[in-house]
């Protein structure tokens, strides 16, 4: 660092600075940027609303969580300096959780695609058996050893965390909250939003997909009924289970608004 020039030193020092000008751009702004957080402690000190549900959209990425703790755990064992031998098992595993996840992600994979493939390998299983084909696919299967540098698997696993992470940040501004008399359709820092009554729009929840099921996700869709033109929005939700017996209970309930003293 003693060599350095001023080039240097400045890039070195820039994300100090734009650190520093996003935290000047927060402190100017902190008044009119409404986060979903902030929005939900809004609802609940509002005395006419008592059922509200704030959602947003987590990335499709999260169903590559299996594969992420997957990577950890293959750097972290490339880290100890284990055995090639226990390395190449532990590649094996990784290769196949991460082949699971993509399938699943690139083919919309639900219960009745999983039925339909567990009884294709039965049908496959059995055929090659009676073949005399099995045990040398087996023996193949089990000779297999993927091994990779401990700082690939870490990379992947950045990867996908920083996809998860984003669709998080991008969920505080881009959100819905959904109340007994409206859905309001969040879209930007400020107020910016739409505002729906709830005669014009219905919701349906969607938990097809066997593997974002599993992991406590499924989709919340919102349609507007007044105008069929409007595509619907989709939120892919975590605790599905809970969040669709709110929006139940929420569209059941009416709220009277009272009006403000004088």
């Amino acid at each position: 660092m003693d060599h350095w020039d001023t080039t240097k030193w400045v890039v070195f020092f820039l994300p100090l600075l734009i650190a520093l000008i996003g935290l000047g751009v927060y402190f100017l702004m902190r008044k009119t940027i409404r986060t979903r957080t902030e929005m939900d402690r809004q609802l609940e000190k509002d005395p006419d609303i008592n059922e509200w549900l704030v959602i947003f959209d987590w990335s499709r990425k999260v169903i590559y969580m299996p594969t992420v703790i997957v990577s950890i755990i293959c750097f972290i064992a490339s880290v100890l300096g284990l055995s090639e031998g226990i390395l190449g098992t532990l590649g094996t595993i990784w290769l196949f959780v991460f082949l699971c996840n993509f399938i699943v992600e690139e083919f919309q994979v639900g219960a009745k695609e999983v039925l339909i493939m567990l009884l294709f390998a039965v049908g496959a299983g059995i055929w090659m058996a009676f073949l005399g084909f099995l045990d040398p696919f087996v023996d193949f299967i089990g000779g297999l050893s993927v091994q990779m540098n401990g700082l690939g698997y870490l990379l992947i696993a950045l990867v996908f965390l920083s996809a998860i992470a984003i669709s998080w940040l991008r969920g505080m501004f881009r959100y819905a909250v959904l109340t007994p008399n409206y859905v309001n359709i969040q879209s930007g820092m400020t107020e910016t939003g739409t505002q729906i009554g709830r005669e014009d729009y219905s919701t349906s929840v969607d938990t097809g997909d066997i593997l974002e099921r599993l992991m406590g996700f499924g989709r919340i869709n919102i349609h507007y009924t007044r105008d069929a033109r409007k595509p619907q929005d989709s939120f892919l939700v975590w605790n599905i289970g809970r969040k669709s017996r709110k929006i139940e209970s929420i569209r059941s309930a009416i709220t009277i608004e009272r009006a403000p003293r004088a």
